[in-house]
């Protein structure tokens, strides 16, 4: 039975068969194909942060360095392209290169700026150069090299942010000991996030009493206190840039209450009394000119001469309508003339009906009555 069984093992296996060699011929028909499989692959070498901040204004190099396996025989094909954050929608062209020449697909102003940063990508760096970076550069970058039959990509996350402004430092409330006061700090621009970190200056630490907000960048101190005195700095940052303020915090001590309130009041009754004393003094003011201009129109009064009675006669002949009136006087026997029969100024009754002359009088405007 042993010899049959030796025989057929003899038999089925062959003349000169060891297993050793099966397993050897099968570990290296594996690394022949392991080894033709990486000699055929495209690959991009290039290492770093698969994500990149920067601060708008500066330029950034995104990393595409390459090695084509012995079997790529292919003419050379590079792309950059911005990947769409839709998946239903096509990735930007930006920028390739094709039979040793660059093209520029993309006219947007956001597209300034894109170069190779090796100038001839062909020799193994298709690293992408852009310059004057702005929020709008931020995208998803992918690096598509291929060289058939071998092709390979690499994506990078590029995040352009604004850096911080200058703070503004500033304090709310009272710098007395025993109050609450709060020390504020504020950026007008930049990138959120952003992180406000106070810390104290002079010597010593913040102390354990103050509380401090990262968000609002406020710093608040409940009950000061003379050691809580000195100066503060304030820093506030995000992922691209920092900076900072400065602020000085004083604990005087507090006014006497009592004498405050005793100064009020004094102060209160002292204006009271000038706006008393001005008042009667613009009243003595009026009295008195009221006064004065009526003794001044008596004064005139007191002082006309009365009118002329000729003048008056005669103003007011002169303007009457009627004819001038004649002054008559008295006259005496001494002063009649005689009379005589023979005159021809009266009527004689022997002349019968023979007329009477008589002289017109005539009107002197000198004297104002007729002569």
């Amino acid at each position: 039975m042993l010899r049959r069984s030796r025989a057929h093992g003899r038999m089925s296996h062959g003349p000169g068969w060891k297993p050793s060699s099966l397993l050897c011929w099968l570990s290296t028909a594996a690394l022949l194909s392991s080894g033709m499989e990486g000699a055929i692959a495209m690959k991009v070498t290039s290492t770093g942060s698969q994500t990149i901040h920067k601060a708008a204004g500066d330029s950034v190099i995104l990393n595409c360095s390459y090695s084509p396996g012995p079997l790529d025989t292919g003419e050379l094909d590079i792309e950059w392209s911005a990947v769409s954050p839709d998946s239903t929608q096509k990735d930007q062209m930006l920028l390739s290169y094709a039979s040793s020449t660059q093209y520029q697909h993309d006219d947007r102003p956001a597209a300034g700026g894109l170069s190779f940063a090796a100038g001839d990508p062909s020799n193994g760096d298709a690293s992408l150069l852009i310059e004057q970076l702005s929020p709008a550069h931020s995208a998803t970058y992918q690096c598509k090299v291929k060289k058939s039959p071998g092709v390979d990509m690499q994506k990078t996350s590029l995040v352009v942010m604004v850096m911080p402004s200058v703070p503004k430092c500033w304090l709310r409330g009272e710098e007395l000991i025993g109050e609450d006061v709060s020390l504020h700090c504020h950026s007008a621009k930049g990138s959120t996030p952003l992180k406000y970190t106070w810390r104290r200056e002079s010597v010593g630490t913040i102390p354990a009493a103050a509380t401090q907000n990262s968000v609002t960048g406020e710093l608040r101190f409940s009950n000061l206190s003379q050691s809580f005195a000195g100066i503060y700095l304030c820093e506030v940052n995000n992922a691209v840039g920092a900076q900072r303020c400065r602020i000085n915090l004083k604990a005087n001590k507090p006014p006497n209450r009592a004498g405050v309130i005793v100064g009020t009041f004094v102060g209160s009754l002292l204006l009271i009394f000038i706006l008393l004393v001005f008042i009667v003094l613009l009243y003595w003011k009026l009295r008195n000119r009221r006064y004065n201009e009526k003794e001044f129109s008596n004064e005139i009064r007191e002082d006309a001469p009365p009118p002329d009675r000729r003048s008056v006669s005669l103003r007011s002949g002169r303007t009457s309508r009627g004819p001038p009136s004649v002054p008559y006087s008295e006259v005496y026997a001494e002063d009649a003339m005689p009379f005589d029969e023979s005159s021809t100024c009266f009527p004689s009754s022997s002349h019968g009906d023979t007329p009477v002359k008589h002289t017109a009088l005539e009107y002197d405007s000198k004297y104002g009555y007729a002569v």
